[in-house]
């Protein structure tokens, strides 16, 4: 019985997990996809309906594939082929092949995840993500998703104040162009800031929501823990991720309307974790802004602990 850890190299919420594991002599291997297949070697064999055996012989540590009970795919790195730069038909082919194969095995694999890949998938898609939270009687931001701007000005224009938020739905963390990189954070706007540069691809406009603060939610299995985030400068108002250190955070218990839409969610979804923000207004509703599947939640220190705890419960688990 072993847990799979997959992750890349530096992740300290891994980190948090192995330890805890490790602590409950829970037999655990962590290795990264993405040191495939230049730094370990995978060989996987199909005979009948037992599924995939084989090993994955990694930099430090070897798995048996069939011992697998549970894995934790964090962070992976994707499996990159060795193929020079100067031949880029054959790497981007060779790259395909190596995730189809090695990953394809992975999926397959008949145990318990946290979560999914396919699962992280579909709940990592914003625009859907948010229309299934409504159907699971959560608060949602009126939202739109366009490459039009006229129809994005005549939405922020009909919106109390005349003001929205705008973020990025795909590009997740930075964005590298000419060797710099660029935060995608949220922003405020009004009509009037909107250009026709919206044209070029899609953009995403929300409903600017007054808070009186922010929460992170973090949801495993059917627990869940919550901290409110009071913000205590502009730029963490707008966004709390552009300035950490005007942010202080108390653990708060989770209304039962809420908690009950997302238990919900992360049924249909069929996940065992995720880290799910709230803006919360003045009058006390909660409204749910974004889903991470795989979020961090090491950042909140006084929730650290118990949610490293309740991981690894879920990962020894029966599957």
């Amino acid at each position: 019985m072993t847990v799979l850890v997959l992750t890349r190299r530096l992740d300290p919420v891994a980190d948090l997990v192995v330890a805890e594991l490790n602590t409950r002599g829970a037999p655990v291997v962590r290795l990264d996809p993405g040191d495939l297949p230049d730094h370990s070697v995978f060989t996987a064999r199909l005979d009948g309906a037992a599924g995939w055996s084989g090993t994955w012989r990694g930099r430090h540590r070897d798995l048996d594939l069939g011992a697998v009970t549970a894995v934790h795919w964090r962070r992976p790195s994707p499996p990159r082929a060795t193929v020079p730069a100067s031949e880029p038909d054959a790497r981007r082919w060779a790259d395909a092949e190596a995730r189809a194969g090695f990953r394809g095995v992975l999926d397959a694999l008949p145990c318990i995840w946290i979560n999914h890949p396919a699962a992280n998938a579909a709940a990592g898609s914003l625009p859907g993500a948010l229309a299934e939270a409504a159907r699971c009687g959560l608060r949602v931001p009126r939202s739109l998703v366009t490459n039009d701007p006229h129809s994005a000005r005549e939405f922020v224009a009909s919106l109390p104040g005349g003001v929205a938020a705008y973020k990025s739905i795909g590009a997740g963390g930075p964005v590298t162009c000419d060797g710099v990189t660029y935060a995608s954070w949220t922003s405020r706007v009004r009509a009037d800031d909107i250009t026709d540069a919206v044209g070029v691809t899609a953009h995403y406009f929300a409903e600017w929501i007054d808070k009186a603060y922010e929460v992170r939610l973090t949801a495993v299995g059917g627990r869940l823990f919550a901290a409110e985030i009071h913000t205590h400068s502009e730029a963490a108002r707008i966004d709390f991720r552009r300035d950490y250190d005007a942010c202080s955070y108390t653990v708060c218990d989770v209304p039962a309307d809420v908690a009950d839409g997302v238990r919900s969610l992360m049924d249909t979804y069929g996940l065992r974790y995720a880290a799910l923000d709230f803006l919360v207004g003045h009058a006390g509703l909660w409204h749910l802004c974004d889903i991470n599947p795989a979020g961090q939640y090491g950042w909140i220190e006084a929730l650290r602990a118990p949610i490293t705890r309740a991981i690894a419960d879920e990962l020894e688990r029966q599957p």
